[in-house]
């Protein structure tokens, strides 16, 4: 599997925070550009419980993947192993939602379980390409409740999959792409999409001048708009100086994501 076009041309940055309410931090993130691979975990089960879980599901993935397991498999193997921590710790339940994207080249898979999202973002506008596992969600599809009902229903925090749920037949979601010159792929935990909808996302993305400025940005807002939830989220681009697509276009806003790298 080759990585070269990966390392040289793929910026990113990332960024968890704890919010405005929680005084701890469930979420995780994971980065290893190494791999081509990049994932956003959402704990649950309170402290010491929702931390380990995420903590682990990251770990989990990032050890198969880097052994050659395909990703949903790692998943798999990480939603098997919060149950075996939870049985090992008294029954106490744990559990995480995973959204993960592995990288060849410029071609992508996104895999998720639960919530945690995965969109891409171009001049055009804004994609979810990931489907919620969630209550909410499956009323949506149903026809019973609108996108906008649902953003303020008081089950929209309920997934109706996740890794460490016992008794469940786990289904990772996954579909592939090609991240293409001049467009970004964000992953990001439900503490970020609870407070911003997606013409918000579109708008601090419009206004970013860098991935890091990106990021901050869009942790910031949805911190001074209640932050009720822990926020996580990784952004994506090619960086523009290994480029020569991007570089000869005229600027725009994609074009001066000129990336420095976080680890």
């Amino acid at each position: 599997m080759s990585m070269s076009l990966t390392q040289q041309s793929l910026g990113y940055s990332a960024q968890s925070v704890a919010g405005q309410v929680r005084e701890h931090n469930e979420d995780a993130v994971l980065c290893l550009p190494r791999l081509g691979l990049w994932a956003v975990a959402d704990g649950m089960g309170g402290h010491q419980c929702g931390e380990v879980a995420s903590a682990l599901a990251l770990k989990i993935l990032g050890d198969e993947v880097g052994s050659g397991t395909a990703l949903d498999q790692a998943i798999l193997c990480a939603h098997r192993n919060i149950l075996a921590a939870s049985e090992q710790a008294g029954g106490r339940a744990m559990g995480s939602t995973l959204v993960a994207v592995q990288f060849v080249d410029d071609e992508f898979e996104v895999a998720w379980v639960g919530d945690s999202r995965a969109y891409r973002v171009s001049l055009d506008g804004i994609v979810q390409l990931t489907h919620d596992h969630s209550w909410v969600q499956a009323m949506i599809d149903a026809g019973e409740l609108s996108q906008e009902q649902a953003r303020q229903h008081p089950r929209r925090n309920i997934v109706t999959q996740c890794l460490g749920l016992a008794g469940q037949a786990l289904e990772v979601g996954r579909v592939r792409g090609r991240l293409q010159p001049g467009e970004l792929l964000l992953l990001c935990s439900d503490g970020l999409t609870g407070e911003l909808n997606d013409e918000q996302i579109q708008a601090v993305c419009a206004s970013a001048a860098t991935l890091d400025e990106l990021v901050e940005q869009l942790v910031g807002l949805a911190n001074q708009l209640g932050g009720r939830d822990n926020i996580s989220c990784v952004a994506l681009a090619h960086n523009v100086a290994d480029s020569p697509q991007i570089a000869t276009k005229s600027r725009n806003f994609i074009s001066r994501w000129l990336t420095s790298r976080k680890h």
